[in-house]
């Protein structure tokens, strides 16, 4: 049986799948191309340097003298340059939960899998409206970088590594730590080269330092969580479910009528300055696709926050 064959619809993340996002994301924006273009239809360089600091590195030879930061240069006691991009320029990092609690899901696909289709599906936008993406992954280990694409070419390895990274996940059998998402958020916020960040998880296990980190990296950057949730937890049917976690075990009881709890981490997330939408892992790619369009033209068109 070839690797293919052994696949499983909505338990593994496919490559293939993953870069036919790309169309969608075409669909919209060719709906969007003709009331988003410049008088005259002619799309134009800018001049200049831009005015966001996009990175602080060490000099090297060719470096423009201008681009000298004196104030790094004082502290390291090297030379070190200032780097500036376009401030209208997308640029964004998206970081999707590969922890054992996303390897979950009861209808079309496993929270994992929903999570990346919706990272890929945004990124797809950004790396073809010229912007630049970096993706990454957390799982038992930490979080990890996986790197940075600036065009249509540069982004399938990423896409590679990142199915690498959840099959991975799903052949990990071993009880090992599980960081708290907040540990996974501060190793990411010193990761520089991006104005917004994007994360995709069901906030399970968000560790008691996870308010500060948000609000450290929400002063920085514009930073959106997609919070991914099973049909089963949007809608649970009446009836008896034997359950088994790290910590418990038992049977849970949905009764006739019941109404599921009331989810309150989109609140808790804009006070601390994050933007959140609600992704139903049951639902279709293209679906999905929709709904973050919309949440996307929001935050890079800059109607709101």
């Amino acid at each position: 049986m070839s690797a293919a064959e052994g696949r499983v619809a909505g338990v593994d993340l496919e490559v293939e799948a993953l870069m036919r996002l790309r169309l969608l994301s075409a669909r919209s924006d060719a709906r969007r191309a003709a009331a988003a273009a410049p008088h005259g239809g002619v799309v134009r360089r800018r001049r200049g340097r831009g005015a966001e600091t996009y990175d602080v590195r060490p000099w090297s030879d060719g470096d423009d003298i201008r681009s000298l930061d004196r104030n790094v240069t004082a502290r390291t006691g090297a030379p070190h340059v200032r780097t500036f991009h376009d401030e209208r320029e997308r640029c964004a990092l998206y970081l999707v939960d590969f922890r054992a609690s996303m390897l979950f899901g009861t209808r079309r696909a496993f929270r994992s899998v929903a999570a990346a289709e919706a990272v890929v599906a945004s990124a797809w936008r950004v790396i073809d409206g010229h912007g630049r993406v970096g993706l990454a992954a957390i799982g038992s280990a930490g979080a990890r970088v996986f790197g940075w694409a600036t065009g249509a070419r540069s982004f399938p390895p990423l896409l590679v590594a990142l199915a690498e990274a959840h099959r991975a996940a799903l052949d990990d059998k071993a009880e090992r730590y599980e960081p708290p998402l907040a540990e996974a958020l501060e190793e990411m916020e010193s990761v520089g080269g991006s104005s917004a960040m994007t994360l995709a998880t069901a906030l399970d296990a968000p560790g008691d330092g996870f308010d500060t980190i948000v609000g450290r990296i929400t002063r920085r950057r514009d930073l959106s969580v997609l919070l991914v949730a099973d049909r089963f937890e949007l809608a649970p049917p009446t009836g008896l479910y034997p359950f088994r976690t790290r910590e418990d075990a038992g049977v849970l009881r949905i009764a006739r009528g019941a109404a599921p709890t009331a989810d309150a981490r989109q609140a808790r997330l804009r006070r601390l300055g994050a933007r959140a939408l609600e992704i139903d892992a049951g639902l279709d790619a293209e679906t999905i696709a929709r709904a973050l369009e919309r949440f996307d033209g929001e935050r890079f068109d800059g109607r709101s926050r």
